[in-house]
């Protein structure tokens, strides 16, 4: 694990250093949440009934904005092809990417959620069960999400490709984070959706990393 913390570490203090990325992702996140209001209408009792699925379908549209850059400034200056021969696991150091994403997007998301979710007027039962469901979904979205930017690495419209491929992916997500939320405002038990969306993170993570690692050996041949 000593390579995967020192490639963690790196990529945090590129990341910190830059900051562009984060602020961009949470930018987005917010305006498009706060748009919502002006485009539907005040109503209290139809935005709170719609507020799960605004808001989750913002974080995915906000995880998609930095995905394709996952892999591809260490592909431009040459340091994946360093990473695939050392002795390292390629899958860890996809792991190792993942987890810089996630703490860069994934978990700021996450913690901005429940005060942008104010102004959907989502009730104070829903507020803990979204953190929950966010905590489930980003990581998620950042594993399925690594797959389709080692796919597309090196092509042209890479963005466009991306999308196409992940989107499809991220609908079973989508669903139970959105189920997660209603839930808790009607009174049902969270607990069925919450195992559903820990299944599916536990599947992302057997999974992904491997099928990530070689399409990253692909694109690099």
């Amino acid at each position: 694990m000593s390579p995967a913390l020192s490639l963690i570490r790196r990529d945090l203090r590129l990341s910190l250093r830059l900051g562009t990325d984060t602020l961009m992702v949470l930018a987005f996140f917010s305006v498009t949440v706060v748009l919502f209001p002006f485009g539907i209408g005040p109503e209290p009792g139809v935005l709170a009934r719609i507020a799960g699925g605004i808001l989750f379908v913002a974080a995915l549209l906000s995880t998609l904005l930095s995905l394709d850059r996952m892999f591809l400034s260490d592909f431009d200056d040459g340091s994946l092809d360093i990473l695939l021969i050392s002795p390292a696991s390629m899958a860890v150091v996809v792991f190792a990417k993942v987890v810089v994403h996630w703490l860069t997007t994934g978990l700021p998301l996450t913690i901005l959620a429940p005060f942008v979710a104010v102004t959907l007027n989502l009730p104070s039962a829903g507020q803990q069960p979204l953190i929950l469901a966010l905590l489930l979904v980003t990581p998620t979205l950042s594993l399925v999400g690594a797959v389709g930017a080692a796919l597309v690495l090196g092509t042209r419209k890479s963005g466009f490709l991306l999308s196409l491929l992940v989107l499809p992916l991220y609908i079973p997500v989508l669903i139970f984070g959105v189920g997660v939320v209603e839930a808790a405002v009607t009174g049902i038990a969270v607990g069925p959706a919450l195992a559903a969306l820990s299944g599916l993170l536990l599947i992302a993570i057997a999974l992904c990393p491997w099928a990530t690692a070689t399409a990253l050996r692909v694109a690099l041949e």
